[in-house]
């Protein structure tokens, strides 16, 4: 069995993030969609939370969801994984996800990454820009699961607290 990880913070999961999962698990037996703490960002909504919103958008059959604070390669290493999974946007993507692949690759040398890359529509699509957009009270839904739309709308006004 092929396992991929498709691992990111999904502070909210995104239409985006949902198209690479969607394409992943098409190229991979299993798929983990790994919900990771980025410790340069501050989360709106906790990993439980975030667990709870994507698996709430996931379909697929071979798609879990599963989260880790450790290195991604001893994740990958520990559920057998032959790949990771990213998305590219933008060039400015390519140069952070490039990096990182190398040093992934250094830490688990049987370890591939897969970049697949977005489609037009989310080409800008980032969690950053749909939180900024929601927070000034613009329209959302083109931009997020319908299931979890209501969620992002109600932590952005403060309806619902994080702590």
């Amino acid at each position: 069995m092929k396992i991929a990880v498709c691992p990111g913070s999904f502070d909210p999961v995104t239409l985006g993030h949902i198209d690479i999962i969607e394409r992943g698990a098409e190229l991979f037996d299993k798929v983990i969609v790994l919900v990771m703490t980025n410790s340069a960002k501050k989360a709106m909504f906790t990993v439980d939370e975030r667990l709870n919103l994507l698996r709430r958008c996931i379909k697929g059959k071979n798609i879990e969801v599963d989260t880790y604070n450790g290195l991604l390669v001893n994740y990958a290493k520990e559920k057998n994984a032959v790949a990771i999974v990213k998305g590219l946007r933008a060039v400015s993507d390519f140069d952070y996800e490039f990096q990182q692949a190398l040093t992934n690759k250094s830490l688990l040398p049987q370890l591939e990454t897969v970049f697949l890359t977005a489609k037009g529509e989310n080409m800008f699509l980032s969690s950053s820009m749909v939180k900024e957009v929601c927070r000034l009270g613009g329209d959302i839904s083109q931009f997020v699961p319908n299931e979890i739309s209501n969620d992002v709308i109600k932590r952005c006004k403060g309806e619902i607290s994080n702590d």
